[in-house]
């Protein structure tokens, strides 16, 4: 009987397939260790920020230093020697700075053709962050200077705005108290002396005189209020014919600032009504207000023709037009509040103004 020859599978390995094996275990850890590197660093450093940026830094130093079998490792930035270089992305080929490990002071120091490789990633990833991080905070920077200049020039606008009501509200008082007072005597001396011709232009004179003040700044909108202010406007408008629904709600109180700047928007928009509207139409001005949530709004809407919209703004064409609605937004600007003009598929125009947030 021939003897049985043994499997393949049941000899002994050879010396030289053993150390095959070994090398291809090490290398495949090696390579997972050069992958997992990559992987962990690269996500640290894909969410780096500005407020970020000096931790998650630190902690790319430590892993490139543990993968490099270095005592210790950190990252200067700003430094272009004696490390490692950082080169930012982009044609200029920027340097960011410098990893230092203990044991490296350059990419050819590491022995392993495929760990420099790994370690030239890595300082690729790092570069990339803070180059990154770096435009985040020259963007903050200059969005900051941004804002404090349009807070500024919000507030220049609205001293502005503020010191223009003060002296309309002088220069109405003085006329109010003096000229306006002395032409009604002067038409009651000429009544009582029968001249009706020059009481007939006194009449007028005093009429005018009236509408002059109450244009630069109604007696009624100090005394009264915004709801009696704006209520004398929408009288004016259906006396000339228009259908004017008129709501107020939420009371008679309102901040100062916002009563004047509001009063304003319903004397432009009432004015844009009687040029656009091509004549007496239904007409809806509503002012809300809610002091609790901080919420004040006035809405004017006509159904007549409306203004000729003809930008993508929708912002009136013509000169005159877009200037009113500019001021009126400035105002709105100058208090914290928004502005919005539309003309409703329906016909007509609506203009809304609204302050939210702001304490009263």
């Amino acid at each position: 009987m021939a003897p049985m020859e043994a499997s393949p599978a049941l000899l002994p390995a050879q010396p030289e397939t053993v150390a095959h094996l070994r090398d291809l275990y090490r290398a495949s850890e090696a390579r997972a260790a050069r992958l997992r590197l990559l992987i962990e660093a690269g996500r640290d450093l894909a969410s780096v920020t500005p407020d970020t940026i000096e931790a998650v830094l630190a902690r790319s130093a430590r892993r490139a230093a543990l993968f490099a079998g270095s005592r210790d490792g950190e990252i200067v930035l700003g430094a272009e020697d004696g490390g490692l270089p950082l080169v930012a992305p982009g044609a200029a080929g920027r340097c960011v700075g410098v990893l230092r490990l203990a044991d490296a002071r350059s990419f050819d120091d590491v022995a392993d053709a495929e760990d420099r490789d790994a370690l030239v990633m890595l300082a690729q990833l790092i570069a990339e962050a803070v180059d990154r991080a770096a435009r985040d905070t020259e963007r903050e920077a200059l969005l900051a200077t941004l804002r404090e200049r349009e807070r500024r020039l919000e507030d220049v606008v609205g001293r502005l705005f503020s010191a223009q009501e003060d002296e309309r509200r002088r220069v109405s008082r003085e006329l109010h108290d003096g000229v306006a007072q002395t032409a009604t005597a002067l038409f009651r001396r000429l009544e009582v002396d029968a001249a009706p011709e020059l009481a007939a232009i006194a009449r007028d004179l005093v009429r005018e005189l009236r509408g002059v003040i109450g244009g630069l700044r109604p007696t009624t909108l100090d005394d009264l209020g915004l709801e009696a202010a704006v209520s004398a406007l929408v009288q004016g408008l259906r006396d000339d014919g228009y259908a004017v629904a008129f709501e107020a709600s939420g009371g008679r109180d309102w901040p100062e600032v916002i009563e004047t700047a509001f009063y304003r928007i319903a004397q432009e928009a009432i004015a844009n009504i009687r040029k656009h509207a091509g004549g007496p139409c239904p007409v809806t001005v509503r002012l809300t207000a809610d002091a609790a949530a901080r919420r004040w709004e006035i809405a004017v809407r006509d159904r007549g023709c409306g203004m000729a919209l003809r930008d993508a703004d929708r912002i009136p064409g013509r000169d005159g037009e877009r200037v009113g609605l500019e001021m009126m937004r400035e105002r709105m600007l100058a208090i914290g509040g928004t502005l919005r003009f539309r003309a409703p598929a329906d016909g007509g125009a609506e203009l809304v103004a609204r302050v939210e947030g702001r304490a009263a």
